[in-house]
């Protein structure tokens, strides 16, 4: 059967969450991130894109750039919670979706046009959610994750683009290799070296050309090149977590101990994330008494995957779950409420070196093992 996937991309996401709240924005260059010349980009409205200012980009050029550009600190917290909104209504009417990103969902829509109509109905969820957020959401609808991503990129800003499989390499080859996902700086700069400026160009090279030269992602960015893509979309579930407990040889209630091991537990779950370039918004912390009575307790944070964010979340936990002053035989943290997305250079704040810090140790913990770098409080 031919698949039919959705790609729902809302636009300039954090700009547009902060222009509901104040309407005084709307038509300005805005740009969200760290509001010093030594912060970066997180992210900017159309207006700002026009003269040059991108994502990641440091505040210093972006204000040279675009001097008369409103210039926000942002609030993570904030997006979070639309985030959920938008999350919650495609829940209530998706049959299988999947939570790519703070602002990125894919719904496999696969059958739903002998009832409905796919393009019907994925136009009425479209407005659903701009009616009930008033967020302006851009949405791609065609055979595969690829092919839907890029229909979705080029419906922007807040538009919709259907390509049936018929029409997929019509619509794939005129467009710039930029427009491929999996094609960052690096691949575009060797693909251009060799002549290769559109995905049309580049799905005719012979695929083993391709793997010679761009290693074992070359096939797959061939194949997606060619419209090619079987991914499924992973059904998203709240409960998908990352974790770790510990039971102790000896049951205690030492709590400045329990309290470093919880530190350190918080620093090797936080490092997974970081790895798998995931992001958790929700803390959960469990214990468990030496009677085997078991509590746990939960907090939504802001979606991060930095340690100095969780730790106090976990710490917080914990003395609100230990009331009753009885010896402790397990500790556990779990983050959940996992979506793909690296933390954007500590994007709100406003020196980068914090990010810096923490990809300089999680390099040295690639190439030397987790333990190489840690907190001394995690450290028992």
């Amino acid at each position: 059967m031919e698949r039919s996937i959705v790609h729902l991309d809302m636009d300039t996401f954090f700009v547009s969450v902060e222009r509901l709240l104040n309407s005084s924005l709307n038509g300005r260059p805005v740009i969200i991130g760290g509001t010093s010349e030594r912060g970066v980009v997180a992210s900017c409205s159309y207006e700002a894109r026009k003269f040059g200012v991108r994502s990641a980009m440091p505040m210093k050029m972006a204000r040279m750039l675009c001097d008369h550009a409103v210039v926000i600190q942002g609030d993570m917290d904030l997006y979070t919670r639309y985030s959920r909104m938008v999350t919650g209504i495609i829940a209530e009417s998706a049959p299988v979706y999947e939570k790519a990103s703070i602002d990125e969902h894919y719904i496999d829509i696969t059958g739903m046009d002998r009832f409905f109509g796919n393009l019907k109905w994925s136009s009425a969820l479209r407005h659903r959610i701009t009616r009930e957020t008033g967020l302006p959401v851009s949405l791609g609808l065609s055979v595969n994750k690829t092919v839907s991503k890029i229909a979705t990129g080029e419906a922007k800003p807040n538009g919709l683009r259907e390509v049936a499989l018929p029409g997929v390499p019509g619509f794939l080859h005129p467009l710039s290799i930029r427009k491929m996902p999996m094609i960052g700086n690096r691949s575009y700069q060797l693909l251009r070296s060799m002549g290769v400026s559109t995905i049309g160009t580049l799905g005719s090279i012979p695929p083993e050309m391709i793997e010679r030269v761009m290693g074992k992602n070359g096939i797959e960015i061939w194949r997606k090149a060619n419209g090619i893509d079987p991914t499924p979309v992973m059904p998203y579930s709240e409960r998908k977590s990352i974790g770790t407990e510990t039971t102790f040889e000896t049951d205690t209630m030492d709590i400045p101990m329990l309290k470093n091991i919880l530190t350190g537990m918080t620093e090797k779950i936080a490092y997974k994330l970081r790895r798998e370039q995931k992001l958790t918004s929700c803390v959960t912390v469990r214990i468990r008494y030496s009677s085997f009575d078991t509590h746990t307790l939960q907090q939504h944070v802001p979606y991060t995957a930095f340690d100095h964010l969780l730790i106090p979340a976990v710490h917080g936990l914990f003395e609100r779950l230990f009331t009753r002053r009885m010896l402790i035989r397990l500790i556990g943290v779990k983050l959940s409420h996992l979506v793909q997305g690296a933390q954007q250079l500590n994007m709100f704040e406003d020196t980068p070196e914090m990010a810096g810090l923490y990809q300089a140790m999680d390099r040295i913990r690639l190439r030397f093992g987790s333990k190489a770098v840690r907190r001394a409080a995690g450290i028992i």
